[in-house]
């Protein structure tokens, strides 16, 4: 694979590339003002490992495409970097994301709703915010303790807890709810929106393929260095999700579900049994693209299968 860019390029070309690139060499702390100097030579002004860099840089560029590179990275530059990334994500990027959502759907005359969606983006928040505390308070820690020479039993059990496709789903069934299901005399202003969230997506699947492709390499094979070598195995990913109406027995499933009732007590009300609940909200989360009772509950009010007095909200 030949890559975009080398350690006598201009580092001025890569910032004025775009805001991709733009945003990866703000994460290796590396100020403006570069002048016309080669990448090689900011990279050893700020005592940044050149090939770690031009790593994650032709990373991004390719979206997600590299050569292996086993024992030719600095992982701790690495680490840094993804740490940053987390600090970007949380201290800055939702926030902006969340305050832009409630002025959008604050011109929105459903509040139940607004209330709904707002809730459902904090606790994909929440959930992407504790994913990346155990990175920083524990994987990368273990990274510091292999690089050190130091066995770490079970290391690969933890490392592996890097990637996680659970935040990815739930963040693809916000914007699935909004493109399909919201409707608001705001529109333009929720177009802003998602963009923002297929950014935010794309510089989170980014984040995800640089752990896996990257670090998680550089990991085993310091583990083979320091204790016997346990692979890894990669999640499998999303498939897309077929898209059809739901029959009027899948709403009543729904209508059940929203209203916290377990799969006995909605087998025992439509007189079906509960094996056949299961396979109907199987069913559903593939035509909707929803599988949490959160997400469903925004869909069931919206498309008016529920009333929202019926419905506890806390």
């Amino acid at each position: 694979m030949k890559e975009k860019y080398s350690k006598d390029d201009k580092m001025n070309e890569v910032l004025s590339s775009g805001e991709r690139l733009l945003q990866v060499v703000s994460r290796f702390d590396i100020p403006l003002g570069v002048g016309d100097k080669t990448i090689e030579q900011i990279c050893n002004e700020n005592s940044i490992d050149v090939k770690t860099l031009l790593a994650v840089v032709n990373f991004t560029y390719s979206a997600g495409e590299i050569r292996p590179m086993q024992g030719e990275i600095d992982l701790s530059a690495l680490c840094s970097y993804l740490q940053n990334t987390h600090i970007y994500m949380l201290n800055f990027f939702l926030p902006h994301i969340r305050r832009h959502l409630i002025d959008a759907l604050g011109a929105s005359s459903d509040n139940d709703v607004t209330f709904l969606i707002i809730k459902f983006f904090d606790e994909y928040c929440e959930e992407l915010k504790a994913h990346m505390e155990t990175e920083d308070k524990k994987i990368f820690c273990h990274i510091d303790e292999l690089k050190q020479g130091k066995p770490f039993k079970n290391l690969s059990t933890e490392s592996s807890k890097m990637h996680t496709s659970s935040t990815e789903a739930k963040l693809s069934e916000l914007k699935n709810i909004i493109i399909k299901y919201y409707t608001s005399s705001s529109y333009n202003y929720m177009y802003h929106i998602l963009q923002h969230l297929f950014i935010c997506e794309y510089d989170l699947y980014i984040h995800n393929k640089l752990e896996s492709c990257l670090v998680m390499p550089e990991v085993r094979r310091l583990e083979t260095l320091n204790a016997s070598k346990q692979p890894l195995q990669d999640e499998e990913p999303l498939q897309p999700q077929n898209e059809e109406m739901l029959t009027d027995r899948e709403k009543d499933i729904v209508a059940g579900v929203v209203k916290g009732l377990t799969n006995k007590e909605i087998a025992d009300k439509l007189f079906i049994s509960v094996n056949t609940v299961t396979t109907h909200r199987r069913n559903i989360a593939k035509k909707l693209n929803i599988h949490s009772p959160a997400g469903l509950t925004i869909y069931a009010i919206i498309n008016k299968l529920v009333d929202i007095k019926g419905i506890k909200i806390d």
